[in-house]
This record gives C-alpha cells, sequence and structure tokens, in this order.
C-alpha cells in the first residue's frame, strides 16, 4: 500500500512539473499574442505601414501579384468579367458566341495554359479590337470578325490574346501601375483596386513592345500545334495595316511592322503543315448568317 501511495505522489509530482513546463512554453506566449493583438486593432498607431484589421479580417481579399496563383487569377479574372459587362456591350447571340468559343477552345488546349478554364465572349463593337483580362477571359469585337477573311485569320487574334494570358502579361502590368501608384501595400493589393486597375489596362492601354512580340510567338506556337495555317496571323496583320486609318487593334498593339518582319522569319525557321482555316468563303458566309 505504502508502495502504490509513493508510486502515485512520484506520477503526480511528474506531471506538475510537466504542467508547469507546458504552461510556459505555450501559455504565456499565447497570452502575450492576444494582448499584443488586442493593443494593435484597438490603438492606431501613428505611421504604421498597414492596418491588422483588414489582415485579419479581409485577408482573402489581398492579393499578391507577383505570386498569384491560378485559382486566384481565375477569380480575379471573372470579378473583372463582371466590371466589363458594365462598360461594353456583350454580344449575348449563343449562336456567335458558341462559334468564338469553339475556335477557342481548340486554340486553348493547344496554349501554354491548357488547364485554364477559359471563357471567350463577343463585345458588340465595330472597332476593330480584341483583348484578353486574367485567368482566361478573352473578349473579340463583332468588328473584328467581320474584317477577317477566314477562320485562319480569327484564330490568329484569339491565339496572340491566349498568348497574353499565357505570359501573364496584364497581371504584371497591373503589379507595375499598383506599385507605380502606391496603392499597393505590404501585404499586397486590395481585390476591388486590382479589378479597377486591370479594367482600365484592358481597355485603354497598350501593351509593352516585349509583350507584344512575346504574345505574337506564344500565339503562333499555339496556332500551329493547333493545325491552323501559320499565313493567318501575318495576313490579317497586313490586310489592318493597309486600311487608311489604324484600327483599334494595332494602335493598341505597336510596332506591327517589326512584328509581321518577326512573324515571318518565325515561320520560316519553323514552317508547319497546317492549312485549316483558310476558307474564305465558308467563313464569310458563316460570320453573315451569325451577325
Amino acid at each position: 500500500m505504502i508502495l502504490q501511495n509513493n508510486r502515485i505522489m512520484i506520477a503526480w509530482q511528474a506531471f506538475l512539473t510537466n504542467y508547469r513546463l507546458w504552461r510556459r512554453r505555450w501559455f504565456y506566449p499565447l497570452i502575450s499574442l492576444v494582448v499584443a493583438l488586442s493593443v494593435c486593432l484597438s490603438a492606431p498607431l501613428p505611421g504604421r505601414a498597414f492596418d491588422l484589421l483588414p489582415l485579419l479580417f479581409q485577408g482573402a481579399q489581398i492579393l499578391q501579384l507577383s505570386n498569384i496563383s491560378d485559382r486566384q487569377e481565375v477569380e480575379l479574372g471573372k470579378q473583372m468579367n463582371q466590371e466589363l459587362s458594365s462598360q461594353v456591350k456583350l454580344n449575348r447571340n449563343p449562336e456567335i458566341n458558341r462559334y468564338v468559343e469553339q475556335v477557342g477552345r481548340r486554340l486553348a488546349a493547344n496554349s501554354d495554359r491548357p488547364s485554364l478554364p477559359y471563357t471567350f465572349q463577343v463585345v458588340e463593337d465595330p472597332a476593330l479590337n480584341a483583348f484578353a483580362t486574367a485567368g482566361g477571359y478573352v473578349y473579340v469585337n463583332t468588328g473584328l470578325l467581320k474584317a477577317a477573311d477566314n477562320e485562319a485569320e480569327l484564330a490568329s487574334v484569339l491565339a496572340h490574346e491566349i498568348g497574353h494570358v499565357g505570359g501573364k502579361h496584364l497581371v504584371k502590368q497591373m503589379r507595375q501601375r499598383a506599385l507605380a501608384s502606391g496603392v499597393a501595400t505590404a501585404a499586397g493589393l486590395d481585390r476591388n483596386t486590382a479589378v479597377g486597375i486591370g479594367v482600365e489596362l484592358a481597355l485603354n492601354r497598350p501593351r509593352s513592345r516585349q509583350d507584344e512580340f512575346d504574345a505574337d510567338q506564344r500565339g503562333l506556337k499555339t496556332l500551329t500545334r493547333s493545325g491552323y495555317a501559320q499565313s493567318g496571323m501575318v495576313s490579317f496583320m497586313q490586310k489592318l495595316l493597309g486600311k487608311g486609318s489604324t484600327p483599334t487593334f494595332l494602335s493598341t498593339h505597336p510596332a506591327t511592322g517589326d512584328r509581321i518582319t518577326a512573324l515571318k522569319r518565325a515561320i520560316s525557321s519553323q514552317p508547319s503543315n497546317g492549312r485549316y482555316g483558310l476558307d474564305n468563303a465558308a467563313y464569310k458566309a458563316n460570320i453573315r448568317a451569325l451577325l
């Protein structure tokens, strides 16, 4: 009986010792952290770089554009699409949208980022323009659909815009703009601010010369892998350059002559037997029926 009591006493003393060690190791630091957060949240500190409250309760709304994930980029593109729908008139004809979606998905499957859930939409606008935002959202104007002579030319434009998505060009440009304008904090960029910057850049700002060349080369590879005629990309640019006034599509894309030269050089070094999409009569008849 005495031996059993001694064992119980030894076990109890060991428990108390371990408890005191655990309390010093975890409990007090935890209390200190709670107190520190309470002070920071209740008493504003002059000159601090950012508020803790938005980070704690709105952390999901803060983006780090330098290492944005595919999921975050797709969600950003979705929000930008919602904003764009109030600034441009989207064509609601399901047949023309289905056709553009069909061409776009054929290209997207052979792009640099085939796993993205691409979305292709038609904008009701006579201007010759196309653009892409983030996460695989691509837009093409009805004016451009009518200006193209065949499906290969349309595909070349979509492939170029998919190239911008592949290179994350808009996301990089958004980060540069946010840093330059001082709206980015140490934590990142507020999602609503990012949406506004992205929409403004997509609609009104030209890409850099480097981004255009990169999107052309990525687009040409996508076009080739999809079986379309490589000549479609060159012929579309050449045709637009011959117009009296510079089309919107080219006015937002600098150095078109140099880009044509670079494309011809790339095609001559990597020729393709792809001839798909060169039936002018079939394409024109289809577009007339849909628009």
